[in-house]
Protein backbone atom coordinates (compact mmCIF):
# COMPACT_ATOMS: atom_id res chain seq x y z
CA UNK A 1 0.00 0.00 0.00
CA UNK A 2 1.43 3.82 -0.37
CA UNK A 3 2.68 6.11 1.68
CA UNK A 4 0.11 8.71 3.70
CA UNK A 5 0.72 12.30 3.15
CA UNK A 6 -0.42 12.87 6.48
CA UNK A 7 1.14 16.55 6.38
CA UNK A 8 2.01 18.51 3.74
CA UNK A 9 5.67 17.37 3.89
CA UNK A 10 6.98 18.64 0.29
CA UNK A 11 8.76 15.74 0.07
CA UNK A 12 5.13 13.37 -0.50
CA UNK A 13 4.79 15.73 -3.67
CA UNK A 14 7.85 15.24 -4.87
CA UNK A 15 7.52 11.34 -4.61
CA UNK A 16 3.92 12.07 -6.31
CA UNK A 17 5.64 13.45 -9.25
CA UNK A 18 7.91 10.50 -9.63
CA UNK A 19 5.08 8.38 -9.76
CA UNK A 20 5.47 6.91 -5.99
CA UNK A 21 2.12 6.22 -5.07
CA UNK A 22 1.37 8.23 -1.83
CA UNK A 23 -1.89 8.84 -0.60
CA UNK A 24 -3.92 11.66 0.89
CA UNK A 25 -4.98 11.30 4.23
CA UNK A 26 -8.61 11.54 3.79
CA UNK A 27 -8.58 8.71 1.34
CA UNK A 28 -6.49 6.62 3.52
CA UNK A 29 -9.19 6.83 6.53
CA UNK A 30 -11.72 5.70 3.52
CA UNK A 31 -9.84 2.44 3.23
CA UNK A 32 -10.41 -0.89 5.97
CA UNK A 33 -6.56 -1.29 5.85
CA UNK A 34 -4.36 -2.06 8.32
CA UNK A 35 -1.62 1.10 9.47
CA UNK A 36 2.06 0.84 10.57
CA UNK A 37 3.53 3.92 11.81
CA UNK A 38 7.16 4.49 11.06
CA UNK A 39 9.53 7.08 12.82
CA UNK A 40 12.32 8.38 10.91
CA UNK A 41 14.87 10.25 13.37
CA UNK A 42 16.33 12.68 10.11
CA UNK A 43 19.83 13.53 11.64
CA UNK A 44 21.63 13.99 8.42
CA UNK A 45 23.35 18.17 8.11
CA UNK A 46 20.71 20.84 6.48
CA UNK A 47 22.08 20.59 3.09
CA UNK A 48 21.20 17.04 3.10
CA UNK A 49 18.19 17.16 5.35
CA UNK A 50 15.40 16.75 2.46
CA UNK A 51 17.16 14.32 0.04
CA UNK A 52 17.38 11.46 3.29
CA UNK A 53 13.53 12.83 4.00
CA UNK A 54 12.72 11.21 0.59
CA UNK A 55 15.49 8.50 -0.04
CA UNK A 56 14.14 6.93 2.99
CA UNK A 57 10.04 7.41 2.10
CA UNK A 58 10.53 5.80 -1.00
CA UNK A 59 12.28 3.00 0.21
CA UNK A 60 9.32 2.19 2.53
CA UNK A 61 6.88 3.38 0.20
CA UNK A 62 8.33 0.81 -2.33
CA UNK A 63 8.07 -1.86 0.27
CA UNK A 64 5.67 -4.86 0.96
CA UNK A 65 1.78 -3.53 0.07
CA UNK A 66 0.54 -5.09 3.29
CA UNK A 67 -0.24 -1.83 5.03
CA UNK A 68 -0.61 2.26 4.66
CA UNK A 69 2.56 3.61 5.90
CA UNK A 70 2.37 6.61 8.05
CA UNK A 71 6.31 8.19 7.97
CA UNK A 72 6.81 10.84 11.65
CA UNK A 73 9.32 12.74 10.89
CA UNK A 74 11.04 14.07 13.54
CA UNK A 75 14.68 15.13 14.84
CA UNK A 76 17.04 16.26 17.89
CA UNK A 77 16.92 20.15 18.60
CA UNK A 78 20.40 19.97 19.85
CA UNK A 79 22.13 19.31 16.34
CA UNK A 80 23.36 22.92 15.11
CA UNK A 81 20.75 24.32 12.12
CA UNK A 82 20.77 27.15 10.01
CA UNK A 83 17.11 28.70 9.69
CA UNK A 84 15.92 27.70 7.11
CA UNK A 85 16.34 23.89 8.02
CA UNK A 86 14.63 24.77 11.54
CA UNK A 87 11.38 26.77 9.97
CA UNK A 88 11.45 23.38 8.03
CA UNK A 89 11.59 21.32 10.86
CA UNK A 90 9.12 23.49 13.20
CA UNK A 91 6.57 22.99 9.89
CA UNK A 92 6.62 19.54 9.42
CA UNK A 93 8.57 17.17 11.39
CA UNK A 94 6.48 16.18 14.47
CA UNK A 95 8.25 16.51 18.65
CA UNK A 96 9.73 12.97 19.64
CA UNK A 97 7.84 13.19 23.40
CA UNK A 98 4.42 13.06 21.13
CA UNK A 99 5.52 10.12 19.20
CA UNK A 100 6.99 8.27 22.48
CA UNK A 101 3.46 8.89 24.14
CA UNK A 102 1.67 7.66 21.01
CA UNK A 103 4.08 5.11 20.16
CA UNK A 104 5.57 3.68 16.75
CA UNK A 105 5.85 0.53 15.10
CA UNK A 106 9.10 0.86 13.87
CA UNK A 107 12.12 3.70 14.00
CA UNK A 108 14.87 4.35 10.86
CA UNK A 109 17.74 6.49 12.39
CA UNK A 110 19.53 8.20 9.85
CA UNK A 111 23.40 8.80 9.89
CA UNK A 112 24.79 12.75 10.88
CA UNK A 113 27.58 14.91 10.26
CA UNK A 114 30.61 14.15 13.10
CA UNK A 115 32.83 16.59 14.43
CA UNK A 116 36.24 15.41 15.92
CA UNK A 117 36.94 11.34 16.28
CA UNK A 118 34.79 10.96 19.60
CA UNK A 119 30.80 10.33 19.38
CA UNK A 120 30.22 10.38 23.36
CA UNK A 121 31.12 14.70 22.66
CA UNK A 122 28.90 15.00 19.61
CA UNK A 123 25.88 17.34 20.67
CA UNK A 124 23.22 14.55 19.44
CA UNK A 125 25.34 11.83 21.65
CA UNK A 126 22.68 12.56 24.80
CA UNK A 127 19.45 12.61 22.91
CA UNK A 128 20.18 9.71 20.74
CA UNK A 129 20.76 7.60 23.67
CA UNK A 130 17.26 8.42 25.38
CA UNK A 131 15.67 7.74 21.65
CA UNK A 132 17.55 4.43 21.44
CA UNK A 133 17.11 3.51 24.72
CA UNK A 134 13.22 3.92 24.44
CA UNK A 135 13.15 2.17 20.94
CA UNK A 136 15.07 -0.92 22.20
CA UNK A 137 11.80 -1.37 25.04
CA UNK A 138 9.09 0.12 22.91
CA UNK A 139 9.05 -0.17 19.10
CA UNK A 140 9.23 -3.64 17.36
CA UNK A 141 12.37 -2.87 15.03
CA UNK A 142 15.02 0.27 14.67
CA UNK A 143 16.82 -0.02 11.66
CA UNK A 144 20.06 2.21 12.35
CA UNK A 145 21.61 3.84 9.44
CA UNK A 146 25.94 4.19 9.07
CA UNK A 147 26.32 6.10 12.00
CA UNK A 148 23.65 5.41 13.97
CA UNK A 149 25.00 1.58 13.70
CA UNK A 150 28.36 2.99 15.15
CA UNK A 151 26.44 5.04 17.57
CA UNK A 152 24.13 1.67 18.82
CA UNK A 153 27.43 0.03 18.48
CA UNK A 154 29.08 1.86 21.61
CA UNK A 155 26.32 2.81 23.68
CA UNK A 156 24.60 -0.63 23.85
CA UNK A 157 27.45 -2.71 23.22
CA UNK A 158 30.77 -0.83 23.89
CA UNK A 159 32.12 -1.41 20.73
CA UNK A 160 33.74 1.63 19.46
CA UNK A 161 34.15 2.21 15.62
CA UNK A 162 37.11 2.20 14.35
CA UNK A 163 38.92 5.35 12.00
CA UNK A 164 40.22 4.13 8.62
CA UNK A 165 43.77 5.18 6.78
CA UNK A 166 41.53 6.00 3.68
CA UNK A 167 38.04 6.96 3.66
CA UNK A 168 35.76 4.07 2.87
CA UNK A 169 34.13 5.51 -0.57
CA UNK A 170 32.22 4.19 -3.22
CA UNK A 171 30.21 1.40 -4.58
CA UNK A 172 31.33 -2.04 -2.96
CA UNK A 173 30.33 -5.76 -3.53
CA UNK A 174 28.47 -7.65 -1.06
CA UNK A 175 27.41 -11.32 -0.65
CA UNK A 176 25.09 -13.05 1.93
CA UNK A 177 26.62 -14.96 4.24
CA UNK A 178 23.35 -15.97 6.38
CA UNK A 179 20.76 -16.59 4.06
CA UNK A 180 18.33 -18.26 6.63
CA UNK A 181 17.97 -14.60 8.03
CA UNK A 182 14.21 -13.61 6.65
CA UNK A 183 15.72 -10.36 6.11
CA UNK A 184 17.49 -11.33 3.06
CA UNK A 185 15.26 -13.73 2.05
CA UNK A 186 14.30 -13.95 -2.23
CA UNK A 187 17.18 -10.80 -2.53
CA UNK A 188 20.47 -11.38 -4.73
CA UNK A 189 23.17 -13.44 -2.85
CA UNK A 190 25.78 -10.82 -4.67
CA UNK A 191 24.67 -7.12 -4.84
CA UNK A 192 26.53 -3.63 -3.94
CA UNK A 193 26.06 -1.05 -2.08
CA UNK A 194 27.08 2.51 -1.39
CA UNK A 195 29.80 3.38 1.12
CA UNK A 196 30.48 6.97 2.78
CA UNK A 197 32.46 6.61 6.01
CA UNK A 198 35.93 7.47 7.74
CA UNK A 199 35.27 4.81 10.84
CA UNK A 200 34.68 1.12 10.91
CA UNK A 201 32.44 -1.42 13.21
CA UNK A 202 34.24 -4.79 11.88
CA UNK A 203 33.54 -8.31 11.96
CA UNK A 204 35.26 -9.26 14.76
CA UNK A 205 33.04 -6.16 16.75
CA UNK A 206 29.86 -7.60 15.57
CA UNK A 207 31.03 -11.12 16.80
CA UNK A 208 32.07 -10.01 20.35
CA UNK A 209 29.15 -8.47 21.02
CA UNK A 210 27.04 -11.49 20.06
CA UNK A 211 25.58 -9.53 16.92
CA UNK A 212 24.22 -11.57 13.79
CA UNK A 213 26.17 -10.69 10.53
CA UNK A 214 23.98 -11.16 7.38
CA UNK A 215 25.61 -9.11 4.26
CA UNK A 216 29.51 -8.11 4.35
CA UNK A 217 31.90 -7.06 1.81
CA UNK A 218 35.39 -8.61 1.47
CA UNK A 219 36.56 -4.78 0.78
CA UNK A 220 35.18 -3.02 3.41
CA UNK A 221 33.28 -5.12 5.96
CA UNK A 222 30.28 -5.66 7.32
CA UNK A 223 27.24 -3.96 5.90
CA UNK A 224 24.19 -5.57 7.37
CA UNK A 225 23.66 -7.32 10.80
CA UNK A 226 21.22 -7.01 13.42
CA UNK A 227 20.95 -7.78 17.26
CA UNK A 228 21.40 -10.99 18.80
CA UNK A 229 17.54 -11.91 18.72
CA UNK A 230 17.96 -11.34 15.10
CA UNK A 231 15.53 -8.67 14.53
CA UNK A 232 15.21 -5.63 17.53
CA UNK A 233 17.91 -3.86 15.81
CA UNK A 234 18.70 -3.96 12.28
CA UNK A 235 22.02 -2.41 11.22
CA UNK A 236 23.16 -0.68 8.21
CA UNK A 237 27.12 0.45 7.91
CA UNK A 238 26.42 1.59 4.03
CA UNK A 239 24.02 3.72 2.70
CA UNK A 240 21.30 1.78 0.46
CA UNK A 241 19.08 4.67 0.62
CA UNK A 242 21.41 6.54 -1.74
CA UNK A 243 19.85 8.11 -4.97
CA UNK A 244 22.22 7.52 -8.03
CA UNK A 245 23.58 11.02 -7.88
CA UNK A 246 24.27 11.03 -4.19
CA UNK A 247 28.21 10.13 -4.62
CA UNK A 248 28.32 12.76 -7.24
CA UNK A 249 27.07 15.34 -5.18
CA UNK A 250 29.37 14.40 -2.92
CA UNK A 251 32.31 14.45 -5.01
CA UNK A 252 31.23 17.77 -5.87
CA UNK A 253 31.08 19.00 -2.52
CA UNK A 254 34.82 17.97 -1.88
CA UNK A 255 35.57 19.53 -5.25
CA UNK A 256 34.02 23.01 -4.42
CA UNK A 257 36.15 22.68 -0.85
CA UNK A 258 39.02 22.28 -2.68
CA UNK A 259 38.71 25.67 -4.28
CA UNK A 260 37.56 26.97 -1.72
CA UNK A 261 40.67 26.22 0.26
CA UNK A 262 38.57 24.48 2.61
CA UNK A 263 40.16 20.70 1.74
CA UNK A 264 43.69 19.66 0.96
CA UNK A 265 44.38 17.54 -2.43
CA UNK A 266 42.05 17.14 -4.49
CA UNK A 267 39.46 15.07 -3.79
CA UNK A 268 39.84 11.15 -5.28
CA UNK A 269 36.86 9.42 -7.17
CA UNK A 270 34.20 7.24 -5.67
CA UNK A 271 35.56 3.73 -6.22
CA UNK A 272 33.45 1.81 -8.66
CA UNK A 273 31.10 4.50 -9.65
CA UNK A 274 31.97 6.16 -12.62
CA UNK A 275 33.01 5.14 -16.27
CA UNK A 276 35.61 5.78 -17.87
CA UNK A 277 34.36 8.27 -20.02
CA UNK A 278 32.71 10.14 -17.41
CA UNK A 279 36.18 10.34 -15.48
CA UNK A 280 37.36 11.86 -18.61
CA UNK A 281 34.84 14.50 -18.11
CA UNK A 282 35.49 15.11 -14.94
CA UNK A 283 39.62 14.79 -15.57
CA UNK A 284 39.46 17.68 -18.07
CA UNK A 285 37.38 19.64 -15.79
CA UNK A 286 39.78 19.14 -12.75
CA UNK A 287 42.75 20.70 -15.57
CA UNK A 288 40.33 23.76 -16.13
CA UNK A 289 39.91 24.16 -12.47
CA UNK A 290 43.36 23.99 -11.19
CA UNK A 291 44.62 26.50 -14.35
CA UNK A 292 41.73 29.29 -12.98
CA UNK A 293 42.50 28.93 -9.29
CA UNK A 294 46.29 29.72 -10.65
CA UNK A 295 45.34 32.57 -12.83
CA UNK A 296 42.70 33.73 -10.89
CA UNK A 297 40.41 33.29 -13.70
CA UNK A 298 36.35 32.57 -13.42
CA UNK A 299 36.14 29.29 -12.14
CA UNK A 300 34.33 27.04 -14.55
CA UNK A 301 30.61 24.86 -14.26
CA UNK A 302 30.67 21.33 -12.60
CA UNK A 303 29.89 19.24 -15.46
CA UNK A 304 26.88 17.49 -14.21
CA UNK A 305 24.75 17.58 -16.60
CA UNK A 306 27.35 15.64 -18.87
CA UNK A 307 27.85 12.90 -15.77
CA UNK A 308 24.41 12.23 -14.43
CA UNK A 309 23.05 10.26 -17.76
CA UNK A 310 25.70 7.93 -17.71
CA UNK A 311 25.57 6.67 -13.90
CA UNK A 312 24.46 3.43 -12.86
CA UNK A 313 22.41 2.14 -9.90
CA UNK A 314 23.48 -0.86 -9.22
CA UNK A 315 21.81 -1.09 -5.27
CA UNK A 316 18.46 0.16 -5.07
CA UNK A 317 16.63 -3.16 -5.97
CA UNK A 318 18.21 -5.20 -3.72
CA UNK A 319 17.57 -2.03 -1.04
CA UNK A 320 13.64 -1.67 -1.32
CA UNK A 321 13.97 -6.18 -1.32
CA UNK A 322 15.68 -5.79 2.19
CA UNK A 323 13.67 -2.74 3.40
CA UNK A 324 10.45 -4.55 2.30
CA UNK A 325 10.77 -7.46 4.04
CA UNK A 326 12.01 -5.86 7.15
CA UNK A 327 8.63 -4.10 6.88
CA UNK A 328 6.85 -7.30 6.40
CA UNK A 329 8.46 -8.35 9.58
CA UNK A 330 7.54 -5.80 11.61
CA UNK A 331 4.05 -6.31 10.55
CA UNK A 332 4.01 -9.79 11.22
CA UNK A 333 5.08 -9.16 14.98
CA UNK A 334 2.66 -6.31 15.43
CA UNK A 335 -0.17 -7.70 14.62
CA UNK A 336 0.23 -11.34 15.23
CA UNK A 337 -2.18 -12.84 17.08
CA UNK A 338 -4.76 -10.31 16.63
CA UNK A 339 -2.33 -7.30 17.35
CA UNK A 340 -1.00 -8.44 20.67
CA UNK A 341 1.95 -5.56 21.53
CA UNK A 342 5.30 -6.67 20.55
CA UNK A 343 6.27 -7.52 24.57
CA UNK A 344 3.10 -9.50 25.05
CA UNK A 345 2.91 -12.91 23.86
CA UNK A 346 6.15 -12.99 22.07
CA UNK A 347 9.62 -14.31 23.33
CA UNK A 348 11.55 -10.98 23.06
CA UNK A 349 14.96 -13.25 22.66
CA UNK A 350 13.45 -14.78 19.15
CA UNK A 351 10.71 -12.69 17.76
CA UNK A 352 10.85 -13.96 14.69
CA UNK A 353 10.85 -17.77 15.91
CA UNK A 354 14.24 -18.12 14.15
CA UNK A 355 15.98 -20.53 17.20
CA UNK A 356 19.23 -21.18 17.97
CA UNK A 357 21.57 -21.00 15.69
Amino acid sequence: MPLVAHNDLPAFQRLRAEGQPVLPREKAHQQDIRELHIGLLNMMPDKALAATERQFLRLVGESNPIAQFYVHLFSLPEIPRGEAARQHIERYYEPFDRLRSEGLDALIITGANVTGPELSTQPFWQPLIRVIDWAGGHVTSTLCSCLATHAVLEFRYGQKRRPQQEKIWGVFPHRVVDPRHPLVNDINTRFDVPHSRWNAVERDQFEAAGLRVLVESPQVGVHLATSGDGFRFVFFQGHPEYDTISLLKEYKREVMAFAAGDRNGYPPYPANYLRPRERAILDEYRGRLEAALATDAPRPAFPEPLVVPRLDNSWHDTAEAVVGNWMGLVYQVTHRDRRIPYMEGIDPADPLGLGAD
